[in-house]
């Protein structure tokens, strides 16, 4: 039976301006990520990572999994990266175990570090009607992907 998970997205540093995302279980995280990068009105691709669960300041926790861009998997030694990292194209959001309330980061833009924290808003039943994967709510308009320096 097929799950529809739904996400709220935030922006790390404006966090009034958020999206709420609906995803089926069997969609990967680079579908989450095509779907946040449309829910912001972005036009020019970037790297990006997912990093679970979200790092918590001051714990002396395991740094948390990090889930890429298939192209940073190319050759992940030019970006002078040595732990594990995951493919976000392979990873199917049901084989993370998410759960109502989980949260996680996602930065999209290694230069301009545009930072996400993203909170599991509901896990349920797929609704007929509804295209997947869907932006169903905004909050907030979309800052420009490449802010003005002079402003």
């Amino acid at each position: 039976m097929k799950t529809e998970i739904r996400f709220v997205v935030k922006l790390k540093y404006a966090k009034s301006i958020s999206r709420v995302v609906a995803l089926l279980g069997d969609h990967t995280l680079d579908d989450l990520h095509e779907i946040i990068y449309a829910a912001f009105d972005r036009y020019d691709e970037h790297l990006y990572s997912f990093y679970f669960p979200k790092q918590r300041v001051g714990r002396k926790d395991p740094p948390p999994k990090e889930f890429t861009s298939p192209h940073m998997l190319e050759d992940p030694g030019q970006f002078g990266i040595d732990e594990e990292l995951f493919d976000a194209s392979k990873t199917r959001l049901d084989s993370l175990g998410l759960k109502i309330g989980d949260t996680f980061e996602y930065l999209f833009d290694f230069g301009d570090k545009w930072m996400h924290e993203l909170k599991v808003k509901s896990i349920g039943p797929v609704e007929q009607e509804q295209q997947y994967p869907a932006v169903i709510e905004k909050k907030g308009d979309s800052p420009p992907q490449y802010p003005d320096c002079d402003e």
